[in-house]
């Protein structure tokens, strides 16, 4: 079947459906993770889809996917950060959902002009993400591969939103980061973004601090 929803994005424009593909493979000790998700506002823009809940022995429905994808305009990839890259069930999920002639290559024009960003959690500390610091190298260089399928899709990959040195965070911080995922999954959902102004900034947290009036105390 030859048809693409049409994305429009931008401040003003329509409601713009969101799906967030949650990849945890023990999300239910995840304490940070589930306060995420808890605090995602009730919305018919906005689609959770647990990976592991939906596919416990990764038998993956490739055509349920497809259609589903089809049917939104903006793709979070939330996932925790597993030994510098995406837990399992993630990558399985692209590569098979992702085909050539359907998502890339030939004909493969599907998902051209959506968006796409991850959502990510880390034991370690945001400065313990950066050149000098413990992991040698900033959380964005890990993402790259994320980011380089999103451009052979022909999508537009956003910066990371992160929430970062999880075992660590008191109630009140998890609760700050819990109310920010809020906020940017509800202005992505209104358009209300302009995608160069985001797009310049290293993260949406700091994104989210230009919009909010500054960062949370």
């Amino acid at each position: 079947m030859r048809w693409r929803r049409e994305p429009s994005y931008g401040k003003g424009t329509a409601m713009l459906r969101v799906l967030i593909l949650f990849a945890h493979p023990h999300f239910e000790k995840s304490r940070v993770n589930r306060a995420l998700l808890k605090g995602i506002p009730a919305s018919g823009a906005l689609t959770v889809h647990d990976l592991y809940e939906l596919y416990p022995y990764f038998n993956i429905d490739v055509a349920a996917e497809k259609a589903c994808l089809l049917e939104h305009d903006i793709i979070v990839w939330h996932h925790p950060l597993y030994m510098y890259s995406a837990p399992a069930i993630l990558k399985q999920w692209m590569d098979m959902v992702l085909e050539f002639g359907w998502a890339h290559g030939a004909g493969g024009d599907f998902l051209k002009d959506k968006i796409a960003l991850n959502v990510v959690t880390t034991g370690g500390s945001r400065e313990s993400y950066r050149k000098d610091g413990f992991n040698s190298y900033g959380l964005a260089e890990f993402l790259r591969p994320f980011e380089q399928t999103a451009r052979l899709c022909r999508m537009n990959y956003l910066p990371y939103f992160a929430v970062q040195g999880t075992y660590r965070l008191s109630d009140a911080e998890l609760s700050g980061y819990s109310h920010d995922y809020a906020q940017l999954l509800r202005r992505l959902s209104q358009g209300d973004f302009d995608i160069r102004a985001l797009s310049s900034h290293a993260s949406l947290n700091d994104w989210l601090d230009t919009v909010s009036g500054g960062p949370r105390p």
